[in-house]
């Protein structure tokens, strides 16, 4: 799984998003290395296993032959306190990391294979992630 390798602070805030005033990304909204990529539609926080059971769904379907990106990267720590815990006693422990993607923003790409097959592995790393997503081409 993805974590960084160092982090200035173990915990960070909370850091909730309005809905009503939610803008869609302004970076990492084109596709840069592959022809096809999957691109989110809705907001969510990622977190990195879910990363990584994606990406291992892509690299599965594309076989030797593909190549793939992985365009976001979890640096966001999130915390959880033990099940059947009272209110109070402080903020839980740090869980993992997370990172948050806005409508708009490019999450993989995939290049060197056909179409149907980078379809395929697009729409199924899409289905283990929390987000609506599409599958964008170099033409579209």
């Amino acid at each position: 799984m993805l974590i960084p390798k160092k982090v200035k602070f173990r915990k960070w805030q909370t850091g909730r998003l309005n809905p009503k005033k939610l803008s869609p990304d302004t970076r990492g909204t084109k596709l840069s290395f592959g022809a096809y990529g999957l691109k989110a539609e809705t907001q969510a926080r990622v977190r990195s296993n879910q990363i990584e059971s994606a990406r291992k769904i892509i690299s599965r379907t594309l076989t030797k032959t593909g190549k793939y990106w992985i365009r976001i990267f979890p640096d966001r720590p999130y915390t959880a306190k033990p099940a059947e815990m009272g209110m109070g006693k402080g903020k839980g422990d740090p869980q993992g990391y997370s990172f948050d993607v806005l409508p708009g923003r490019v999450i993989f790409e995939v290049d060197g294979v056909e179409e149907n097959v980078a379809r395929e592995a697009l729409r199924k790393a899409g289905a283990k992630l929390p987000v609506k997503s599409r599958i964008i081409t170099r033409r579209s």
